[in-house]
């Protein structure tokens, strides 16, 4: 049967006219992808450089993701958590081997990762710690992206995120990011918890002083508070590791993690622990109906063979110095400053050269997808299958749009 296919000015306003709009897409409609590239429906060529936000690490339509996938989608697809599948056990096993932890509850998005992760330091807090009732504090940070429901946008600082959304939801202090001497201030007898992300990605790829997670750690020991690490993005090889905790051996108390473990073809996220603070978790009072189904299962496993048989971790790191150190032979006056790790990098335009937008439009138009943060930021995350020469050849194009 033959489509119809219309055009991108055709797509677009269909989305205009019966969505929200809830966001500000850069002017592209992707109708096929591979690898690092996307087509739209003119047959124009993009290379990715956003990898929905480092949701598609192991590449578009990975050969052996999407083969996990369709073969698992003739068996078995959902049975809800009332029942046992046979792909729950295997995949939770892998998952924690990976991650180094002991005990995983499997989730779907990243922000369920994060009330997950909410609701085990807190009853951690009341059951162990024994923090009065209804008095536990989770310090977080300014300019923080944990996600986008009503209790977590309670907490951020971003007034596109919070304004209009409140009351917000108690129990938590803010402070600001990078600053130990601040975290060791904010500490109460009711503080259960640290929600830090190790590379604030949303906020413009901000990487913290060496040495700042493992401080934070020691400091949490200390208190005994819980150090809650949200590698929903940087997580699964993105910064150069598997994690970006590695680089300091600063294994956190719990772990959130998603995106890139669904590989790009599924919402699969965890929030993982100890057996010791896990327990505290009781059947029924936490959980989700696609949580842990066994298509999420499958595909997940595959998604965690790639990265390790492909050794996503070292390209990553390898790449991510390419790119950067390519960047700076650019010598443009146009760029404050050239931030990241692995293939998580930024430029920060100088005041009086422009919006970021205008910059992404322009790398539209010569063939690169990259998405601007902050008005002056331009986030950059390939797929880390990406290649020296695509690398060398991304390099070019930047060059070029800020010529």
């Amino acid at each position: 049967m033959k489509v119809d296919v219309q055009n991108s000015t055709y797509y677009m306003q269909l989305e205009e006219e019966y969505g929200a709009h809830n966001y500000h897409p850069i002017p592209v409609v992707i109708s096929r992808a591979e690898g690092v590239w996307v087509w739209d429906p003119e047959g124009r060529k993009y290379m990715d450089c956003l990898s929905a936000y480092s949701a598609v690490n192991q590449g578009h339509r990975h050969p052996r993701v999407i083969a996990a996938l369709k073969e698992q989608v003739e068996r078995l697809t959902l049975t809800s958590r009332a029942f046992h599948n046979d792909r729950l056990g295997p995949f939770l096993k892998k998952l924690t081997e990976v991650t180094q932890m002991e005990m995983a509850l499997p989730m779907n998005t990243g922000a369920e990762a994060v009330e997950t992760a909410i609701k085990i330091a807190r009853k951690w807090g009341y059951k162990i710690k024994k923090v009065p009732d209804e008095k536990a504090e989770i310090i977080v940070c300014e300019e923080n992206f944990h996600g986008r429901t009503t209790t977590i946008v309670g907490f951020s600082t971003d007034p596109a995120s919070r304004d209009g959304f409140g009351p917000a939801t108690p129990g938590f202090k803010i402070i600001p990011y990078n600053d130990i001497g601040a975290l060791e201030k904010a500490i109460t007898p009711n503080t259960v918890g640290f929600l830090v992300e190790p590379i604030q990605g949303e906020a413009g790829v901000k990487v913290p002083n060496s040495g700042y997670l493992r401080e934070a750690k020691a400091v949490c020991e200390r208190h005994n508070v819980l150090l809650m690490l949200d590698e929903i993005q940087t997580g699964f090889c993105r910064t150069g590791k598997m994690f970006a905790w590695m680089r300091e051996d600063t294994k956190p108390d719990i772990l959130m993690v998603g995106k890139a473990l669904g590989g790009g073809v599924y919402p699969v996220s965890a929030a993982l622990s100890s057996k010791e603070i896990m327990s505290v978790i009781r059947p029924g009072e936490h959980g989700s109906t696609f949580g842990g189904n066994p298509l999420a299962c499958a595909v997940a496993t595959a998604s965690l063979d790639v990265l390790i048989d492909e050794k996503l971790d070292t390209r990553a790191e390898v790449l991510g110095e390419r790119f950067r150190k390519g960047l700076h032979g650019l010598g443009s006056d146009k760029m404050k400053e050239i931030r990241g790790m692995g293939l998580l990098n930024a430029i920060e335009i100088k005041p009086g050269a422009g919006k970021a937008r205008e910059y992404t439009e322009k790398l539209k138009g010569l063939g690169v997808l990259a998405k601007e943060t902050h008005e002056v930021t331009i986030r950059f995350a390939p797929p880390l299958v990406i290649s020296d020469d695509q690398v060398d050849w991304l390099v070019e194009k930047i060059g070029e749009a800020f010529a």
